[in-house]
């Protein structure tokens, strides 16, 4: 009975470090993250932390591959769906991108400085290429608009997507929109963005 209670607490320990981990990365990346900071966080012993994932960059390397498959784990699976429509595809992903993010909003930023720090790690864990140039979706674009590289049309939906959540400081702050009026700009650009994507597509 004991053994058993021991491996719960283990566990709950292990957790508690990932998740004070999750905060603490995400708000002063990893340069600036000590371990004791994470420790802390957790309020647990230091020597937890390193019994459980040995090093900073050990456990860093965790930690950012669930905010990488939170960012980007999302569109490979909708830009492979063979089922769907492109016009079925610019829907969902427009509208799943704006959900996940309006529950994560410090995520893009995150995301955004560590791959600027490091992005031969970034392309080597998320595979890249099958969303730039093998993915359905893709496929889909060259054949309505074959005269245009396929690239520009991905930029186009992530930037739509990702920017307002990046400029949101701002616009708070400069008195554009409260939390609530930027919440419903927000749910606006799921119907917006597709019909945009689409004009820019039939645009010669």
């Amino acid at each position: 009975m004991a053994k058993k209670k021991e491996i719960v607490e283990d566990v709950s320990a292990e957790e508690k470090l990932k998740e004070a981990a999750r905060k603490v990365f995400t708000q002063k990346g990893y340069a600036a993250t000590r371990t004791r900071d994470i420790a802390e966080e957790a309020g647990l012993n230091l020597a937890l932390l390193n019994y459980y994932f040995r090093s900073k960059e050990k456990l860093f390397e965790i930690i950012m591959m669930e905010k990488l498959q939170q960012l980007f784990g999302i569109i490979l699976p909708l830009a492979n769906d063979p089922s769907t429509s492109l016009d079925e595809k610019l829907k969902a992903i427009a509208s799943e991108y704006i959900d996940m993010l309006s529950a994560n909003e410090n995520l893009p930023l995150f995301i955004l400085n560590e791959i600027r720090s490091n992005p031969e790690r970034f392309v080597s864990k998320m595979q890249i290429a099958k969303i730039f140039s093998d993915s359905v979706m893709i496929k889909q674009i060259k054949e309505k608009r074959p005269d245009i590289n396929p690239l520009h049309f991905v930029i186009n939906i992530l930037g739509m997507v990702v920017f307002p959540f990046i400029a949101k400081p701002i616009l708070v702050t400069s008195g554009q929109a409260d939390n609530k009026a930027f919440g419903a700009l927000i749910n606006e650009r799921k119907k917006l963005i597709p019909l945009w994507v689409k004009a820019i597509m039939k645009a010669k």
